[in-house]
């Protein structure tokens, strides 16, 4: 079995293990994130693998999360729910992918800002929908076949199971030509093209199943929490979300993972140190992304090749044979 399965398996275990020793409070943060694990891989996919910059991530969260809550406390089973907020990511992600056959980079980023915002203040004006600033209250958490997961040990090994279903199939679009057209649109969308890929649909691809990943995410936040409101879904948390695939490794499949739990996880093991947790937290961050702008993967890559034995080529054979 290659040593990357194995510690896949290991990792597998550790998640199934992780809750046992926690409380309530420490399943939350698991929970949380595997959720922004989900989110960051939809934005990991527009952004790390496809080139196309998003800063609406939180907004897709805010709408699934939106559509789950509505639709679950209407009586409608949450898988239904949770699909029915995928879809209409997707279709808005769709949309959102237009502007990206016409601007890019920088100006694109203002496109999907400007997104985020208009969704965040429709989610704060539109009350008799969304509750405004009240939010949404006693959002129910789902049961499968008589099992329960309204306790918070069982609702986190129900998210492990959306998580790790998700990772498999991200993992086999990556690895299709899908993901391997992805990868050409992000390093040079002329010479894609001009190899038959279809640059229109590859973009649209992108934002669509990347906002789709996210609107599942939002579909598990809301019952986690059982409350939502619109500043769970400001700008700042798309923010947040971009910090996550930076910090983990754009473009690598364990980026957003890895960027989740330092950006989850590592402010509450620093909160031993009370008022200055955010000032470490912040530097790490900082020192991270001057050392190696790629990441926690990038990082890892670089140590582990230097370690590792080099090939050598023979002096002799340099400059080829010669006659």
């Amino acid at each position: 079995m290659p040593y990357r399965m194995i510690l896949i398996l290991l990792g597998i275990v550790a998640l199934v293990l992780a809750p046992l020793s926690q409380g309530n409070y420490g399943i939350y943060v698991l929970c949380s994130w595997l959720i922004f694990s989900i989110a960051a891989m939809g934005l990991n996919l527009t952004l790390g693998y496809a080139g196309q910059v998003s800063l609406a991530q939180a907004a897709f969260m805010g709408i699934g999360a939106y559509t789950t809550a509505l639709m679950t406390m209407a009586g409608v089973h949450w898988i239904f729910a949770a699909a029915a907020s995928m879809g209409l990511c997707f279709l808005v992600g769709l949309g959102l992918g237009y502007p990206a056959l016409r601007v890019q980079h920088h100006l694109l980023a203002f496109v999907t800002l400007a997104f985020n915002t208009l969704v965040f203040l429709v989610l704060r004006n539109e009350e008799w929908l969304t509750g405004g600033s009240f939010g949404i209250v006693g959002i129910p958490r789902p049961s499968f076949f008589g099992i329960e997961t309204t306790k918070q040990l069982s609702f986190y090994y129900f998210t492990l199971v959306v998580f790790l279903i998700v990772a498999v199939l991200f993992y086999g679009v990556v690895r299709s030509p899908w993901g391997r057209a992805f990868k050409a649109l992000r390093e040079n969308p002329i010479r894609a093209n001009s190899l038959g890929v279809d640059i229109r649909r590859m973009t649209l691809l992108a934002f669509a199943i990347g906002s789709a990943l996210g609107g599942l995410a939002g579909a598990l936040a809301a019952p986690l929490v059982q409350f939502i409101d619109p500043p769970a879904f400001a700008l700042v948390h798309s923010l947040k979300l971009l910090l996550m695939v930076m910090v983990g490794g754009a473009g690598y499949f364990f980026g957003p993972m890895l960027g989740a739990a330092l950006v989850t996880v590592l402010p509450e093991f620093l909160r031993f140190t009370e008022g200055y947790y955010l000032m470490i937290y912040a530097t790490t961050v900082l020192v991270l992304m001057v050392v190696c702008p790629t990441g926690l993967i990038g990082l890892g890559k670089r140590m582990v090749a230097r370690f590792r034995p080099q090939r050598v080529e023979r002096g002799d054979l340099k400059q080829g044979a010669q006659l």
